[in-house]
């Protein structure tokens, strides 16, 4: 798992940032109806409903965060983060996702069992051809 990092923008035209905490959860929603940004995520907190929006201009992403439209293809519909950083520029927040290199290693390759009839009769169809 590797973290992603991406900056809350447009609290001041919400409830403001002064009760926004490290290790808070948010959750993040696409957008796509949105008019003036196609790739649109709004951040909601539990109880508060929309606080903002995940930062989409190098003017108002901070630090090593992705930018709305970087990130638009790395989450579902939806998606859950933490709060890391509360800045004057920016609430800094990040969410887990899986690695490609991990994701490929977490799946099991299909073992054949020897005692599955269909699998024993596919493996004695192919020898057979292999004879032809």
């Amino acid at each position: 798992m590797s973290k992603i990092y991406f900056t809350i923008t447009g609290t001041e035209y919400r409830y403001g940032q002064a009760f926004i905490k490290p290790k808070m959860k948010v959750k993040l929603v696409k957008e796509p109806d949105n008019e003036y940004d196609k790739e649109a995520i709004k951040v909601e907190m539990e109880g508060m409903g929309q606080i903002g929006y995940v930062a989409n201009s190098p003017y108002t992403v901070v630090g090593d965060s992705m930018s709305a439209g970087r990130l638009y293809d790395k989450i579902g519909d939806t998606a859950v983060g933490k709060v890391k950083y509360v800045t004057s520029k920016g609430v800094v927040c990040f969410i887990k996702v899986k690695d490609k290199q991990a994701e490929h290693q977490e799946k099991p390759a299909k073992q054949e069992n020897p005692a599955d009839p269909v699998m024993t009769q596919q493996r004695n169809r192919s020898s057979s051809m292999g004879s032809m």
